[in-house]
């Protein structure tokens, strides 16, 4: 049975690959896993045939027979469970590229979640232009000590795993804020993981459905 995702019908960003099926795209493109997109509009994912599959009304879900996900990070996981290209087959090594997986998701993402919110869904409040101060230096923090463990090396541990997957994934949501030129060496580590393959298919796929129509 093929495996199938669902993603926005037109999704908000455009086809950049910051929408979130994007990371489930990669995890399937690199464990070279066929799949099926099924897409849902916005009123289509507060409908109840889309919320028996995910109980938030949010995109991406995962189906693969009997089994139905949500969650990125889940979804991520159980791909990256049963192919030992995504995690290493040492034990050690696997649980660390788990963890990197939960920083990514609980650690880095948030502040910078935060600053969508702050300039899109607040920025008409009087109090947006000084709130925005505090949310960038709440990003250059995490950023300053991802960049510290990070150092000169290729990937968060010694090979490529989910758990980088996932943090480049979060951190390509910052490059038109400007804020990630501001640590060379985590825009290079972003820029290794566009040029991945894998990465690239996967974004090609979103872009292609979100690409305007020509003449």
């Amino acid at each position: 049975m093929t495996i199938t995702i669902t993603a926005f019908e037109r999704s908000p960003d455009g086809g950049k690959g910051l929408a979130r099926d994007t990371r489930v795209r990669w995890a399937l493109e690199e464990a070279e896993l066929p799949y099926d997109v099924r897409f849902v509009s916005f009123a289509e994912m507060k409908q109840p045939a889309h919320l028996a599959v995910h109980p938030f009304g949010q995109i991406p879900t995962f189906e693969d027979g009997d089994l139905t996900l949500f969650e990125t990070g889940a979804i991520v996981f159980h791909i990256a469970e049963r192919h030992t290209n995504l995690l290493p087959a040492d034990p050690d090594a696997r649980a660390r590229a788990v963890t990197w997986m939960f920083a990514a998701l609980s650690s880095v993402e948030p502040p910078v979640l935060d600053l969508q919110t702050a300039k899109f869904a607040e920025g008409d409040k009087p109090w947006a232009q000084e709130r925005m101060p505090l949310v960038f230096d709440r990003i250059r923090a995490r950023l300053r000590q991802l960049a510290d463990r990070l150092g000169d090396a290729e990937w968060l541990e010694s090979s490529f795993s989910a758990g980088d997957l996932l943090m480049v994934s979060v951190l390509l949501r910052l490059r038109m804020s400007g804020i990630l030129d501001e640590f060379p060496t985590l825009a290079a580590y972003v820029a290794r993981g566009e040029a991945r393959p894998a990465y690239k298919r996967a974004f090609a796929a979103q872009l292609a459905v979100n690409a305007p129509p020509t003449d």
